[in-house]
């Protein structure tokens, strides 16, 4: 190595420290940092095999895969799952609809309620989006072994089921 540098300023350091030479101890503690670290690459990976070539955005894609896992959904399911509020949720729908994606179709029993449902249109790109990301993350997380990323699903579950909405 060069005069005056060490192998600290080349290598991430166990102790916190970036790649970028910032030192992150600070924040170990942060969970929602942490959680924000991992979803960059996670990001990346979405975007370059769905959001890019398939048009959809992480909440698109969201919908069209609760949508398409779930009979005669309503908007209020919708809205609580994903804790949006329900106008964002309308526009988003409004969007989806207009890309004929979905549909919304009142309830028979429950003339105030809607159930939102595929179209053909909708449950092809569904399909195909959610073949492409049962792979997607593989080298993202090809450091962690099957148990790993088993464990680490199960935990942000756990983290997930106990959240107050």
């Amino acid at each position: 190595m060069g005069a005056g540098v060490t192998q600290r300023q080349h290598e991430p350091a166990e102790t916190g420290e970036a790649r970028h030479g910032l030192d992150e101890s600070c924040l170990r503690h942060v969970l929602g940092y942490q959680l924000a670290q991992a979803n960059i690459p996670i990001r990346k990976v979405f975007v370059k095999h769905i959001g890019e070539p398939l048009q959809l955005s992480t909440v698109e894609f969201t919908v069209l895969s609760l949508v398409a896992g779930n009979v005669d959904v309503t908007q209020k399911q919708l809205s609580q799952t994903l804790a949006v509020s329900a106008p964002n949720l309308t526009t988003l729908l409004d969007r989806l609809e207009h890309r004929q994606l979905l549909v919304r179709v009142r309830s028979e029993t429950d003339r105030r309620s809607q159930h939102i449902r595929l179209t053909r249109k909708g449950s092809a790109l569904a399909r195909k989006a959610i073949g492409v990301s049962t792979t997607m993350e593989h080298d993202v997380l090809r450091h962690l072994t099957e148990a790993e990323r088993g464990i680490l699903v199960e935990l942000l579950q756990k983290v997930a089921r106990h959240r107050r909405v």
